[in-house]
């Protein structure tokens, strides 16, 4: 089998046009370089791959204690360095999901744990009935760097994603007039902000929102990068007080809109008085090249949702930005948390917003997600029909062929060494920390084209 897949390969790479860039060629043919230095043993061992009795018994142990409510990829992890895990056996692997882009800074950052560290030594919690030392100088960091009045800290995205909800419909009665119990939110369809009820009954996606009704009242959707649509909706109900939406659908499949659509939904969110939700929840903190993926089209929306990297993936934080106008339309009593604003988090997040910065994170997000695009739009396979993304938020969609699904090409790569999860059953998305490096992305990219052509010579 690992004889006919190098000479697959082999003649694979013999046949590439002269167009294709030389860094693409190159890394094309180091896959038949390296299948034939580790030989039959490495691609049959990968082939052959089972779970050890350790990581069976931690599985087994999850699905006979723990709620049903996810499907993990078979692999037991229990260490994390940079862009590379290692499960309990001690394989190694490219992490090309990064916990969904809450590990944007790399796992287990030095600055970050040592901040994580010596705050835990001091104070972790003090609740917000008492003012701490920390959170006052998190929220003046946060506000300047981003350009905010103010900040409203939470812990998971979910609990921004509502929060921004909530702001918007207590300004809709404040400050736009609009009638009690009357404020209507407008979403794109196949968003996803999370699992709580505002978010399936903002979802159209029956596996979020199936057998969870009734649902929350005042919502609704239109397509995703479609301005007409928007500007229809809008003025037609006067009682609408924002429209939420991502600036990159991630887990729609990493579907990127139209060049100036959220400059143009920005336009006529105004003409309306119809406030503008960016979720960056997943898009933010350098993930598509830029600080906030909402920059590549230079419009700042009227709130902003944050969260996963905003920790570096240490632990929950988010955080929900807005004008005073709006912000301070929630009074005391009416909005809160006990852990949102601890000391710990704001710590964790302000060092994780500055190493960011400091190593140069986002601007290695752009190229190598660049890099990254030019070595898979160069596999040439059937199965592989679509390459999309921004900086290191990519997808591929792989076409459903002789009973080879997404999922399978997962465990493929899972077996040579690289761990990456299907969206809706036929797209993989593949998100790395930013702190990948060009050989780590060559290599990575060998990794994804040996898995699918494994598939191909069947």
């Amino acid at each position: 089998t690992s004889e006919l897949i190098i000479f697959l390969l082999t003649r694979i790479t013999q046949t590439i046009p002269s167009t294709i860039p030389i860094m693409a060629l190159s890394a094309a043919r180091r896959v038949v370089t390296n299948a034939r230095q580790f030989g039959a043993r490495q691609l049959s061992s990968s082939a052959l791959r089972s779970s050890s009795t350790q990581e069976q018994e931690l599985m087994n142990l999850e699905d006979a204690y723990g709620a049903h409510n996810y499907h993990p990829l078979p692999v037991v992890l229990s260490k994390g360095k940079g862009t590379k895990v290692w499960d309990v056996n001690g394989k190694e692997y490219f992490d090309f999901l990064s916990a969904y882009s809450a590990v944007n800074q790399g796992h287990c950052h030095p600055k970050i744990i040592q901040a994580l560290i010596d705050q835990a030594q001091t104070m972790t919690l003090t609740s917000r009935a008492f003012y701490n030392d920390a959170l006052g100088p998190f929220e003046k960091y946060i506000t300047e760097l981003l350009g905010y009045d103010k900040v409203l800290v939470m812990n998971t995205g979910v609990e921004g994603g509502e929060t921004a909800c909530k702001l918007a419909r207590k300004w809709g009665y404040m400050v736009k007039g609009i009638p009690d119990n009357q404020a209507h939110i407008v979403f794109a369809k196949e968003n996803f902000w999370g699992r709580t009820m505002a978010a399936i009954s903002s979802s159209t996606d029956p596996s979020s929102y199936a057998g969870f009704g009734p649902y929350m009242p005042g919502f609704s959707c239109i397509d995703y990068n479609d301005l007409d649509a928007l500007e229809t909706t809008l003025s037609s109900n006067p009682n609408i007080c924002a429209f939420m939406v991502e600036p990159i659908q991630g887990e729609a499949g990493v579907v990127v809109p139209d060049a100036g659509y959220m400059a143009k939904a920005k336009e006529i969110c105004t003409k309306h008085n119809v406030l503008l939700i960016a979720d960056e929840v997943q898009t933010g903190i350098g993930r598509t090249g830029k600080m906030l993926a909402c920059d590549h089209d230079n419009v700042k929306p009227d709130v902003l949702v944050l969260g996963k990297a905003l920790s570096g993936g240490v632990m929950p934080v988010s955080a929900v930005l807005a004008r005073d106008e709006i912000m301070l339309c929630i009074k005391p009593g009416e909005h809160g948390s006990t852990f949102g604003g601890n000391p710990l988090a704001c710590k964790v997040a302000t060092t994780a917003l500055t190493v960011l910065q400091e190593e140069g994170m986002i601007e290695n997000a752009e190229k190598m997600g660049k890099l990254m695009r030019s070595y898979l739009e160069e596999i040439k396979s059937d199965r592989l029909t679509t390459v999309r993304g921004k900086g290191l938020l990519n997808a591929c969609v792989i076409k459903p062929q002789d009973g080879v699904m997404a999922w399978d090409v997962c465990m493929k790569m899972r077996d040579f060494g690289l761990l990456a999860k299907p969206t809706h059953d036929h797209i993989i998305r593949f998100a790395p920390p930013l702190v990948i490096t060009e050989t780590e992305v060559a290599d990575a990219a060998e990794i994804i084209a040996k898995s699918i052509a494994y598939f191909d010579s069947q």
